[in-house]
């Protein structure tokens, strides 16, 4: 059972294989590995104690950053994530990254932004389209209509408590003209646009 996995110069945590979502461009549908993995389908979800034993297993000195992504969505496990985010900066003193769909703050029945603050270096957030009607038939979102302006609303919570606030879109999912219209929106919210490569 992989828990932690390497990809690039990071080590990712994959806490969990639930999500809200069932997005028409995951990756979960055509594989089951990302990066230096193997298999990311949990066989079960891993104890915190689990996982903060396993980075006994890694050099961490190699590593630029931890971020919290696996084959789930990390906010679905946010009281455990956090747990593990405080022991990774108190034991490594390395930065973290969440890697979401932006709507942890449904899925906790709680606003979690401010629970970030200090132990979150960097959110990452998939836009996916800066359309609403589009965003929602890319995303197949269990929570329906809402989780358009939940994801926004979460972007402009997370810029008040995380240094580092990202909203991504997919290279080729989306036009020039959408593109910009994204990059609109993170300006008027405060966060870095970044559109991410598509991973075969």
């Amino acid at each position: 059972m992989e828990i932690l996995y390497k990809v690039h110069n990071n080590l990712y945590v994959n806490l969990t294989n639930k999500c809200p979502y069932a997005c028409t461009f995951c990756l979960r549908q055509t594989m089951d590995r990302i990066g230096e993995s193997d298999r990311l389908w949990l066989e079960r979800e891993p104890s915190v104690e689990e996982v903060k034993k396993e980075f006994e297993k890694w050099d961490m000195k190699q590593f630029g950053e931890v971020v919290f992504c696996g084959f789930g969505e990390p906010t679905e496990r946010f009281d455990d994530l956090k747990e593990v985010a405080a022991f990774v900066k108190e034991k490594y003193g390395m930065k973290t990254r969440i890697n979401t769909n932006g709507v942890g703050s449904l899925i906790n029945e709680r606003d979690i932004a401010p629970e970030m603050k200090g132990l979150i270096d960097t959110v990452s957030i998939s836009l996916n389209n800066p359309v609403k009607e589009e965003y929602l038939s890319l995303v197949r979102s269990k929570f329906g209509d809402q989780s358009f302006e939940v994801m926004l609303d979460f972007a402009k919570e997370c810029v008040k408590y995380v240094p580092n606030v990202v909203m991504t879109t997919v290279d080729t999912t989306i036009s020039k003209e959408e593109e910009a219209q994204c990059q609109k929106i993170c300006d008027e919210i405060g966060a870095t646009y970044r559109i991410r490569p598509w991973e075969e």
